[in-house]
């Protein structure tokens, strides 16, 4: 197969918050945020993605200890919870603190909600100004803290699988008018459902894992037989992506109020495309071979805790979704985003797009025999 050449996935975990000036963005807390921390004995840079608000969970290793570990980012440091684990001795944790030595994230995200908020409330603790547990014991410090730029980072979790939906309106006229033409844009069902499909979970890889451009059929001429080759038309597409913790009895629906139970954290999601494979192939039962080369997710997962200062009233839809899609409270989000291109030949990469996320997708999975573990 042939290289993608030059296209660099670039990302930043997250633009979030209020304006503060043309193309900046600021990370403020919100009601409750931080318990009433808002500083850290690690010095975090203005412009960080990763300030006392956000602390994002992920998985680690150096040079010097190949082993795969929880961390959670702050500054430009990362926090190995597998060297402080014996301090996450509140009631939900104390009898799981093995959790925080596994190499993947999901007995964690498996413990459910009072678990995270536990953890989470003593990760700002610990980590404030004010607190001396980390901040003056000199010989954990150096054993608990690895700088960002020599660690590798991993895949946050084992995904066993994963769903993918078309939940962009503009997106799904924008692909439908490519494949169908303007009149038949946006199929009837999109406006009272979901719609998803499920996902190759063995081709999702962390961010900066090389992408070759896939091979398959095409038919780029209606009078003519189709033809196989490379992709000539490599797309991305710009999503998020959210890790599911507690999981529910096979056969057991989980109703949209209890939805927030259920899911840990988010993560930047490029769904890469094969636009004229998957045009030949997508009918009658949706892409194969045109979504197989890969889908690349950031390293770092940004709790819902951390977001919760950026909800935002839940969009009106119209027509009126189903009862069972409905939700009264409010759970969607002010994160803007962007995408980044820096070719060959091209000193800094150029934006080439910027979006804000607001959706809902997860209520529709679980109303049959869908199982989640």
């Amino acid at each position: 197969m042939l290289p993608c050449p030059g296209l660099q996935h670039l990302e930043r975990i997250f633009l979030l918050g209020r304006s503060v000036a043309p193309g900046r963005w600021v990370l403020s807390s919100g009601s409750g945020d931080c318990s009433g921390f808002s500083m850290s004995f690690i010095q975090v840079h203005k412009d960080s993605d990763f300030p006392l608000q956000n602390l994002p969970y992920g998985v680690f290793s150096t040079k010097e200890e190949p082993r795969h570990r929880l961390g959670v980012a702050i500054g430009d440091q990362i926090l190995d919870l597998s060297v402080i684990k014996h301090l996450f001795n509140g009631p939900a944790l104390a009898k799981h603190q093995h959790v925080f030595d596994q190499p993947t994230l999901n007995a964690f995200m498996g413990l459910g909600r009072p678990a995270w908020t536990e953890a989470r409330a003593l990760l700002q603790r610990l980590l404030s100004a004010g607190e001396p547990t980390l901040r003056d014991n000199t010989e954990l410090r150096r054993r608990a803290f690895v700088p960002q730029a020599s660690a590798t980072m991993h895949l946050p979790a084992h995904i066993g699988d994963y769903t993918d939906f078309y939940s962009s309106r503009q997106h799904a006229t924008n692909v439908g008018i490519m494949f169908r033409g303007k009149e038949n844009a946006l199929m009837p069902n999109w406006l009272h459902l979901p719609v998803g499909y499920h996902g190759r979970a063995s081709s999702v890889v962390v961010s900066g894992t090389p992408i070759r451009r896939p091979v398959g059929q095409m038919k780029p001429d209606n009078d003519k037989p189709p033809v196989f080759g490379a992709c000539k038309r490599l797309d991305i597409e710009l999503e998020m992506a959210f890790f599911v913790g507690p999981g529910n009895k096979y056969g057991e629906p989980i109703p949209v109020s209890k939805a927030h139970e259920h899911i840990f954290g988010m993560v930047l999601m490029n769904d890469w495309s094969a636009r004229d494979i998957q045009k030949w192939e997508y009918v009658p039962l949706g892409p194969f071979l045109s979504k197989s080369l890969g889908t690349t997710i950031s390293p770092w997962v940004v709790t819902m805790e951390a977001l919760m200062p950026f909800v935002l009233p839940n969009p009106v839809q119209d027509p009126k979704p189903l009862p069972y899609l409905q939700d009264k409270e409010p759970y969607t989000f002010d994160i803007n985003l962007f995408v980044a291109i820096k070719g060959e030949g091209m000193n800094t990469p150029t934006t080439i797009c910027r979006s804000n996320f607001k959706g809902q997708s997860y209520q529709h999975h679980p109303k049959n025999a869908i199982y989640f573990a």
